[in-house]
């Protein structure tokens, strides 16, 4: 039987993609992932992430990466299809194309755990499927936690590509880190822009300041 976990990293911050990782095992492999103390990302320091990112990708029977980037984000939310709708196709996704018997996947919401479940389930091919979608599902199985790890090593990654690629410091990409307000303040209009998700409430706060101050300035 083959079991899949899925976990995100980056959903939160205001620069980047954010990364939804697929990752299935044997059921005989469930001895190889606790000998490997796999468990939720957060809790592993980055170097040892890396070094079980390629341990996983061996043992695993299939995975799948899935990078959406900022631009994306911002479209769907505009076309009406909000973080967790999007988050659940990209995992129906996932799913789809690995074709697992059995789905561990960590919920972004607790009270409605089940119900982000069903929204993955109404883009399945296989409707049938089982689909377990829990809060903190990282921390209470170890498929979801190498999922977690996949994810958040994909993501880092990008990071820092990023950052060679624009030639500056943004910080964590998080708009509660000084660094990547001074960014965001500062390049939010110009070619740097694509790397920021506009569709967050703190950067349309950020816009219609801005508009307000150049309206009182030509006033």
């Amino acid at each position: 039987m083959k079991i899949c976990g899925i976990d995100e990293a980056g959903r939160g911050p205001v620069i980047g993609p954010l990364v939804i990782a697929g990752i299935c095992f044997d059921e005989k492999d469930a001895e190889e992932l606790v000998r490997l103390n796999v468990r939720d990302s957060k809790l592993i320091p980055p170097k040892k992430r890396e070094e079980l990112f390629e341990k996983l990708i061996k043992i695993a029977k299939s995975y799948k990466i899935i990078s959406i980037q900022a631009d994306e984000i911002d479209n769907k939310n505009t076309a009406g299809i909000n973080l967790n709708h999007l988050e659940a196709m990209k995992a129906a996704e996932i799913i789809n194309e690995l074709q697992p018997n059995v789905i561990y996947v960590d919920s972004p919401t607790s009270p409605k755990a089940s119900k982000f479940g069903e929204m993955i389930r109404e883009h399945l091919k296989n409707k049938d499927v089982d689909i377990h979608a829990e809060h903190k599902a990282d921390l209470n199985h170890r498929q979801v936690g190498a999922a977690s790890i996949l994810a958040k090593v994909t993501r880092d990654a990008e990071i820092e590509k990023l950052k060679k690629e624009v030639k500056l410091d943004f910080g964590s990409g998080y708009v509660a880190d000084p660094i990547t307000q001074k960014f965001v303040e500062e390049h939010w209009e110009n070619k740097l822009s694509k790397y920021i998700r506009h569709s967050w409430g703190n950067i349309k706060k950020l816009k219609n300041s801005k508009a307000q101050q150049k309206l009182n300035f030509e006033d």
